[in-house]
């Protein structure tokens, strides 16, 4: 089967044999040489004086322009001195920092010294920090303030590759700048270009089924690919007049990070905003033209919006504004919308959703979701106040986005279609398969992970299950895997939480739950066998069904969810949980043979307990 051309230079095929496939063809040429550190050296060259960031002062003080020619000078000057320190052509290099200008300059410098980057989330626990350094053997770290230089600190013993540790709160970007004032630039720029796009660029840990985080290798060649045929198709965004973006999102996710590079690439003028609490003061002062975000952002921003305006007596207005929104939105697809609904548009246009506009710092007219499913109302909410919502479909090994709707082609509820330059297929089990030149070179160190996921003619198996329509519009309709995506989008391995909870004594079996919710949490049985004996010493009744909400227990409980959640960062810690009477056997059908837990029958059964669990936020 044949898909219909969409355009003149655009076509796509779909055939169907055993499985449904269906490509983009490559519209665009790739660059075949080079690396990305080229985008600085070009905007400096190029345009030197154009503004390619802005960051806020000292203490959130009144913002500042960076240029294209200052920012090439401070990743020189830096790059020199990680060349001086001994970091050599393919080291490591760790960052360990919240999102912020100095996160995009290291990041670049530790390119211009020909080293990767290995990016670790702020929040990871001592534990994950000690693994991701041992398993990527970090020559360097630079991390963002005491807390982090505590957790890097406490393992360092274990750490034999690991030679320095420098931190932005003792002026890190100062010293090394000082360190390298007498390295040559020939030397630099040999080593600048050393790279070929088939060279490492960076190491993103992610999240795995057996609770290692694993070192996605992803090349300057995918990032070239990635960013080439993105840039082109979501020009709207990267060529507008003025086109500026603030992140806030986390520098230590492909997604923040691919749109870092991509501003840069373009000459977007770039942002920072590194405390969620400054978030909307920063977007008031930046006024970007389009943002990144989680749904879980989204649904916060309609959800304060809506709670605002009933404690303010408006909610009954609020309420017919989102209806209206959401059936102007849904109408636009149908080809025509009623009167009645253009009418009521226009005058909640002026009442409500130009202060929603507004709070956006008054310029956003795009945004762009992914990390979890954004879900069809809020897409039609959005679009209908003037704020489209382009929600894409990606992964860390993809080196973020394989699928994108964009500002001409948008189908509200799926994830668009695949990018140019790549294929999807649904094999027989439903699940989707990717091949593009966006997708990674492997797990770092880890063949049998990588021939688990990446085959030998390049189809990468996403774990996640879905279709694709006539038209090449895919929707993801369910999880393979058990990696579990918070509605904040963030990736978390249920395994290393149960391992932990099921080293007490008391637990015998526990679930972990999650996947599009705000928050992690867990269903936990009790240990018939160990029960007793526990409920005699502290004078209980021995039956499991009365000791579920007995708070001496609950006290017990928590210790080990507690204990769990040292192995984990806080966004993937568990907040609330249940203790259930039931016992989870074989014979009940919730273990197999080997006494594995079937996850898809709890879930079934549990279904209810899980719901309570979300009806009201963690205490």
């Amino acid at each position: 089967m044949t898909a219909s051309p969409t355009g003149p230079d655009r076509e796509q095929s779909m055939k169907e044999t055993d499985v449904r496939e269906f490509s983009t063809p490559l519209t665009i040429e790739v660059p075949a040489t080079g690396n990305l550190t080229d985008d600085v050296v070009a905007n400096a060259e190029q345009a030197p004086d154009a503004v390619v960031f802005s960051r806020p002062g000292p203490d959130g003080g009144e913002w500042r322009d960076v240029t294209a020619a200052e920012f090439l000078a401070e990743v020189r000057g830096v790059a020199k001195g990680l060349v001086a320190a001994g970091v050599e052509v393919g080291d490591r290099v760790a960052l360990i920092s919240k999102t912020r200008y100095e996160w995009t300059l290291l990041d670049y410098a530790i390119w211009f010294a020909g080293a990767v980057t290995v990016p670790v989330y702020e929040t990871s626990s001592q534990e994950q920090v000690g693994w991701i350094l041992s398993d990527s053997g970090a020559r360097a770290v630079v991390a963002e303030g005491a807390e982090h230089v505590a957790r890097v600190t406490a393992v360092r013993s274990e750490l034999s590759e690991l030679n320095h540790l420098w931190s932005f709160a003792d002026n890190a970007v100062e010293v090394l700048t000082s360190l390298g004032a007498d390295i040559d630039d020939a030397e630099l720029e040999k080593r600048r270009t050393s790279a070929t796009p088939l060279d490492l660029a960076t190491l993103i840990y992610t999240s795995g089924t057996t609770g290692r985080p694993k070192g996605c290798m992803l090349t300057h060649g995918s990032f070239m690919f990635e960013l080439t045929v993105a840039t082109d198709e979501l020009d709207a965004l990267f060529e507008s007049e003025g086109a500026a973006t603030l992140l806030f999102l986390p520098l230590a996710h492909v997604f923040a990070r691919i749109i870092q590079v991509g501003a840069v690439k373009k000459r977007v003028r770039l942002g920072h905003s590194s405390d969620i609490k400054n978030l909307l003061a920063d977007l008031q002062v930046f006024r970007p033209t389009f943002i990144l975000a989680v749904p879980r952002v989204f649904e916060k921003v309609f959800n304060t919006a809506s709670q605002k305006a009933a404690a303010e007596g408006r909610g009954a207005i609020f309420d017919k504004a989102a209806e209206t929104a959401i059936a102007w939105s849904r109408a636009q697809d149908k080809g025509r919308v009623p009167l009645r609904v253009r009418a009521a548009h226009a005058v909640f246009s002026r009442l409500v959703y130009a202060k929603l506009r507004d709070a956006l710092g008054g310029s956003c007219e795009f945004a762009v979701s992914g990390g979890a499913p954004l879900g069809e109302r809020l897409g039609h909410f959005y679009r209908g106040i003037g704020l489209s919502i382009l929600e894409g479909y990606g992964l860390t090994e993809t080196t973020a986005a394989l699928c994108v709707n964009t500002p001409e082609s948008t189908r509200i509820g799926t994830v668009g279609r695949p990018m140019p330059g790549t294929a999807v297929r649904v094999a027989d089990d439903g699940e989707l398969l990717f091949r593009g030149g966006q997708v990674f070179a492997g797990y770092w160190g880890n063949e049998q992970a990588t021939a688990e996921c990446l085959e030998a003619d390049g189809w990468f198996h996403s774990g996640d299950v879905g279709e694709v329509d006539d038209e090449g519009f895919v929707r993801i309709t369910g999880r393979k895997k058990e990696i579990l995506v918070t509605a904040g989008g963030k990736n978390v391995a249920p395994a290393v939480l149960e391992d932990r909870l099921r080293a007490h004594a008391l637990v015998d079996q526990c679930v972990v739950v999650g996947d599009g919710q705000p928050y992690i949490a867990a269903l936990v049985t009790l240990d018939r066998e160990v029960l007793p004996g526990w409920a005699q010493a502290h004078g209980k009744p021995a039956d499991a069904a009365a000791l579920v909400d007995d708070a001496d227990l609950r006290a017990e409980i928590e210790k080990a969810v507690e204990d769990a959640n040292k192995a984990v960062s806080k966004a993937e810690s568990i907040r609330k949980f249940v203790l259930l009477p039931d016992e989870w056997t074989e014979e009940g059908g919730q273990l197999t043979p080997s006494l594995k837990l079937k996850r898809s029958v709890v879930m079934r059964e549990q279904r209810t307990r899980v719901e309570e669990l979300y009806a009201a936020p963690p205490a």
